[in-house]
């Protein structure tokens, strides 16, 4: 008879890695940085925005609001885009079936496409699964394409900018944030080499804005493509909601403008606009479009008639500027530390990982208002901060109920007030 052998169990033989030690380590190491993330179990309330339900860990649940949710907008509740939506759903059913090189297109994603592209004033559209995906897929590919491409990237890029250029397996220089006199100084250095300038136009955690027409004066001085993120900024800024590049009247000087459909629209995905020749070739050539399910029919009907009503409304747009604006003047006004931005984002400062959280629960705990902890690696350690997004619906008794919960937080736990001057820690 064959030799039988006991079983082992992979965590048994001598000197085997203990895979879940290490998974346990990375997660206490979190807790020890007082970073590790905790996500509230909110359930949104479909035409009582900012209202939502939360659901405590006991089961129990209590209505709260919502002060930074990035559908700026409320347009996630808007009865036009949640009537396309459904509507498209009954006529088309949910999935799309597949990627589009196996399913093929359908009709509405084509549909929004289009409407990107008129929304932008391109040539072309590409929609991808998410604003992440946009950028990783967009920045990585156009790179690749162009030989010896060397990218100029803002040094407070996001993430997805980040992981874009990185998969590119380009040069890569950081220009300081928004130093024009620093970007020149690396476009001089690049000399004839072909380039790509990377940047943001709302920049998520400062709230403050790209000097745009300035960039593109440089790209044209030292033959540049320009590649501009308006994630934070479509929807809410322009005549028709295309970004602070319509805003500021420069939208045709920028080569490729990206874009997310999960803020400002309200819906979910995102997408690049630029030539035709350049979007065939990020289609043709891109992996994160490629091998990955397309957006479904109703998310793509949802997002046609979310952009073309804020094509046509300002309404939104005025309303949300409106209501940011007294929830700074507000907080300011209560002495509380609220980071100067020229944008509807509201940072007020904390400057430690674990007040920062303590701050949170305190609000949602006491006060049933939720605003997320924004700690490293999203802001550099020294920094947190509660990130605040007032929306048009967000009135004047929200406003004052968030002012007084502020106060008796920032009291409670003996928070830094407005003149305190926030630095990044050393590492």
């Amino acid at each position: 008879m064959p030799e039988t052998r006991p079983e082992t169990r992979p965590d048994t033989v001598q000197g085997a890695t203990d895979y879940q030690a290490l998974f346990r380590g990375a997660l206490e190491r979190l807790h020890g940085e007082r970073r590790y993330r905790v996500f509230a179990d909110i359930e949104r309330i479909n035409g009582r925005f900012p209202a939502a339900q939360w659901r405590r860990p006991d089961g129990s649940t209590r209505e709260i609001t919502v002060w930074c949710s990035n559908d700026y907008l409320g347009m996630g509740q808007h009865p036009a885009v949640v009537g396309a939506l459904t509507e498209t759903a009954r006529r088309c059913g949910v999935g799309a079936g597949g990627t589009r090189n196996i399913a093929g297109n359908n009709s509405p994603l084509v549909d929004l496409e289009r409407e990107l592209a008129d929304l932008h004033g391109k040539e072309a559209g590409l929609v991808f699964t998410s604003g992440y995906v946009s950028n990783q897929a967009g920045i990585s590919t156009i790179a690749r394409l162009i030989p010896n491409c060397l990218i100029l990237s803002d040094a407070f890029n996001h993430n997805s900018m980040i992981e874009g250029v990185r998969q590119s397996g380009c040069d890569k220089r950081i220009f300081r944030h928004n130093d024009l006199a620093h970007l020149e100084e690396l476009l001089i250095e690049a000399g004839d080499r072909p380039k790509l300038i990377a940047f943001e136009s709302v920049y998520s955690m400062d709230g403050d804005v790209a000097p745009i027409s300035r960039i593109c004066d440089l790209a044209e001085r030292y033959g540049a493509l320009t590649y501009l993120d308006e994630v934070h900024a479509v929807g809410l800024y322009g005549p028709r909601g295309a970004g602070i590049a319509e805003r500021d009247r420069v939208m045709h000087r920028v080569d490729v403008i990206e874009g997310t459909l999960a803020k400002g629209f309200g819906c979910v995905g995102g997408y690049i606009t630029g030539s035709a020749a350049l979007c065939d070739a990020v289609r043709s050539h891109a992996a994160g479009f490629i091998f990955t399910t397309a957006l479904p029919p109703a998310i793509a009907a949802a997002a046609i008639a979310s952009i073309r009503h804020l094509k046509q409304s300002g309404a939104e747009r005025e309303a949300h500027q409106r209501q940011a604006a007294r929830t700074k003047a507000a907080l300011l006004d209560a002495g509380l530390p609220v980071l100067a931005t020229d944008t509807h984002i509201v940072p007020v400062m904390v400057g430690d990982a674990e007040l920062c959280k303590a701050a949170a629960d305190r609000l949602l705990e006491r006060h049933g208002i939720y605003i997320q902890p924004i700690n490293y690696p999203t802001v550099p350690r020294g920094t947190e901060r509660l990130r605040i997004t007032p929306s048009p619906f967000h009135g004047e008794a929200h406003i004052g109920a968030l002012r007084e919960a502020l106060v008796e937080v920032w009291d409670a736990l003996d928070l830094p007030r407005a003149g305190t001057v926030f630095v990044e820690a050393a590492e």
